[in-house]
């Protein structure tokens, strides 16, 4: 698709867990503009049949249309950018969420379900019980867990009277939150989703890259609630008129891991990086070939340059920057998150103190919804330092156990680790991550590369950027934080750290 004559810019629409931002870019890939507004989270406890805490975590859809359509609205004013100059937009979003609405109105029928949420649990159990895990694992890549969106539609099918003849009729539709942005800026016009989200519902084939009949059936979701599947580099409709004073093409798409990762260039066997946002997903290329892991790793889709199947190996941890909000929110030993740096320089170490931030339970590669977040080593000196301390290493620990099971997997040893996301900034953490894994950290000029390469991935389908040269030309590197512990050391920080990982597990099962 050519390039508008008149384009200065794309626009990337980045659709978070806790707050919803659009950044514009230029031809070399810098932002220009940017606008950020953070929405309420809605999380409560609830046992399960087993008595476990569900952890249920949820958001108001409309919050995320409202605060993603006025920060496009903003980031253009404050730019002086007419809609007419804007040569795509470039959706990325925080994937798995799962929103029901209304075909005919585009109301939501319930809450959004968020990734975090263990809601479905009890869902997972049954499912297991059944003997249908190694059939969807070997279909998805994915492992049964409450994290994707399949036991999340069932979980709604399940309780909300009427719903499951509603949705068998065709009246009411599902997306993660890039198909329901999308439905909303085309006026309900297109329901579609790229390869990137499909393939974390758990409903999605990645042999044959398509919605899969059997696994529709095994969840028992109706297969006329899904959107249409299209690549994340092209069409996906146009925004009304009436929201931007133009319409603006939609052509780029992708959860935001993904995105990121094409942001980074993580696109040939051995290229890796992390994201440091609410949780940390580490993606690990293993180009045109699934790789399927024996250190419960998932295979997900990824999108890469040229176009073809492109895959990678995923671990999630469920909680990083999370942790730090924790320590602001949850226990006031910091007034914002930046402060967590400078209150974790003022110790020497960590004093002996290990923090497991298994707050919902531990993602890759221990996947125990159970476990649940532990302070151990405390003694009479310890202090606020010693703790934001032992906070930064849980982020990097926690990496550091998806980097050495994603080289054992793919034999395949990392070069450097390449990072990104808002904790990305923090340099102690940066220091510690290239401590506790023996590599080095890149950290690129561009910290926020989801909005980039849904931006990349935008102005690739609009001929905004001519070409491969283009794009790499966008991913610049800012700083390279070298390993400075010793491997004696390093073995030393990861063998305490499982001990305590081993301390956490089925803590909320055994209660």
């Amino acid at each position: 698709m050519p390039s508008r004559p008149s384009a200065t810019c794309v626009l990337a629409l980045d659709q978070g867990t806790t707050s919803s931002r659009a950044i514009l870019f230029d031809q070399r890939g810098t932002p220009v503009a940017v606008a950020q507004e953070e929405f309420p989270q809605h999380a409560r406890s609830e046992a399960g049949p087993d008595g476990a805490d569900l952890g249920i975590v949820e958001h108001d859809p409309e919050d995320i249309w409202r605060t993603q359509l006025s920060c496009a609205r903003r980031v253009l004013e404050s730019a002086g950018v007419a809609a007419d100059h804007v040569a795509a937009i470039g959706i990325t979003n925080q994937r798995e969420t799962t929103i029901l609405w209304e075909k005919e109105t585009g109301k939501p029928v319930a809450p959004a379900i968020v990734w975090q949420s263990r809601v479905s649990a009890p869902i997972c159990t049954r499912l297991k019980a059944a003997g249908v895990e190694l059939e969807v694992r070997r279909r998805t890549g994915l492992v049964l867990d409450p994290y994707f969106s399949a036991t999340k539609i069932v979980h709604l099918l399940e309780t909300i009277p009427g719903l499951r003849g509603r949705c068998e009729r065709g009246e009411v539709l599902f997306g993660t939150v890039d198909s329901f942005l999308i439905w909303r800026l085309t006026g309900g016009r297109v329901h579609a989703t790229d390869v990137t989200n499909a393939s974390r519902t758990l409903l999605f084939d990645i042999g044959t890259l398509a919605w899969s009949d059997d696994l529709c059936r095994i969840f028992g979701v109706p297969r006329c609630m899904l959107p249409e599947v299209r690549p994340s580099s092209g069409w996906f409709g146009e925004t009304e008129p009436a929201l931007f004073g133009a319409a603006v093409p939609i052509l780029g798409c992708a959860g935001d891991q993904q995105a990121a990762a094409f942001g980074q260039g993580v696109e040939r066997p051995g290229d890796a990086k992390n994201t440091y946002g609410t949780g940390a997903f580490l993606m690990f290329s293993t180009g045109d070939r699934p790789v399927v892991s024996d250190s419960g790793l998932l295979t997900t889709p990824g999108c890469g340059s040229p176009p073809g199947p492109h895959y990678c190996l995923e671990g999630s941890v469920f909680i990083a920057g999370a942790l730090v909000g924790w320590l602001r929110d949850g226990l006031g030993l910091i007034e914002k998150a930046a402060d967590v740096e400078l209150l974790a320089t003022s110790v020497a170490d960590n004093g002996g103190v290990t923090i497991v931030p298994a707050l919902t339970g531990l993602g890759a590669p221990y996947w125990d919804p159970a476990a649940r977040g532990l302070i151990i080593g405390l003694s009479r000196g310890t202090s606020r330092g010693h703790v934001a301390r032992a906070a930064l290493e849980a982020i990097a620990l926690s990496v550091a156990d998806v980097v050495e099971c994603m080289q054992r997997d793919s034999g395949v040893a990392l070069r450097h680790l390449r990072v990104d996301g808002g904790a990305s900034g923090n340099d102690l953490l940066m220091q510690v991550q290239a401590d506790v894994i023996g590599l080095v950290v890149e950290r690129p000029a561009v910290v926020e590369t989801t909005a980039l390469g849904a931006a990349l991935l935008a102005g690739l389908a609009a001929g905004f950027f001519a070409d491969a040269t283009a794009v790499a030309d966008a991913r610049r590197v800012e700083r390279r934080f070298e390993p400075r512990i010793t491997a004696e050391e390093r073995r030393r920080m990861l063998a305490t750290w499982r001990d305590a990982v081993e301390r956490s597990k089925g803590w909320a099962r055994a209660r």
